[in-house]
């Protein structure tokens, strides 16, 4: 999982690691292996397969977060399990320095369902993929062009579970403003067709490596 031909970007079918560190602990929690479809310096576009194997938060008894109930779902203790990605996939779309990324859902037959704006620090490029942090607010976008906030409670609470400060928050809700205001404006990517493209059926799925949680031997500028 390098480069292509020592580039500093990689190459459509190139296999890399997508990654989400835990909030306020550096370490990996989230890890989906993709396919880059595209990587310039304008956009990073990739696609999760359906069956991939992932790596995904649980609390520490196995029970999944989203069955916490919201006022401890921060506190309790966690750690991670490899999970198979069921359902239709998903293409990631996000450009270099923006604090989100756009994915795109499809329901079974490829009838295109929507967009979800996912608020996040912007990736650190590493020699094995991209490294980030969730921000929890996140907006979903419909073929209509109509959108609506998601995961607000879960904003909130992180706020009053000490995960992000007043200030961060401030940059998070600022970041889903601007985001908000490309919705509007129908820019890039919700114009762009996107939702109209299929993967090389010739892909194969990518691997979770053993050593998935690994630190970035370097970064990339």
């Amino acid at each position: 999982m390098t480069g292509s031909g020592g580039s500093q970007h990689w190459a459509p079918g190139d296999h890399i690691l997508w990654r989400y560190r835990g909030n306020g602990t550096g370490e990996v929690h989230i890890c989906r292996p993709v396919t880059v479809v595209q990587d310039t310096p304008e956009l990073l576009a990739v696609w999760m397969a359906p069956g991939t194997e992932c790596v995904r938060p649980v609390l520490a008894d196995g029970t999944p977060v989203h069955e916490e109930p919201l006022a401890t779902r921060y506190t309790a203790p966690r750690t991670t399990e490899r999970a198979r990605w069921f359902g239709s996939g998903v293409l990631k779309l996000a450009r270099p320095g923006e604090p989100w990324s756009v994915w795109l859902f499809w329901e079974r037959g490829w009838r295109f369902r929507s967009w979800y704006v996912n608020l996040e620090e912007p990736r650190v490029r590493w020699s094995g993929g991209f490294d980030s942090e969730d921000h929890f607010l996140d907006i979903s976008v419909y073929p209509d062009r109509s959108w609506l906030w998601r995961d607000e409670d879960e904003f909130a609470q992180a706020q009053r579970s000490g995960l992000m400060g007043p200030e961060q928050a401030a940059r998070v809700r600022a970041a889903g403003q601007r985001a908000v205001e490309r919705i509007g404006e129908w820019g890039a990517p919700f114009a762009d067709g996107w939702e109209d493209w299929r993967p090389d059926p010739a892909w194969k799925v990518p691997e979770l490596p053993a050593d998935w949680d690994r630190t970035p031997a370097h970064t990339a500028p």
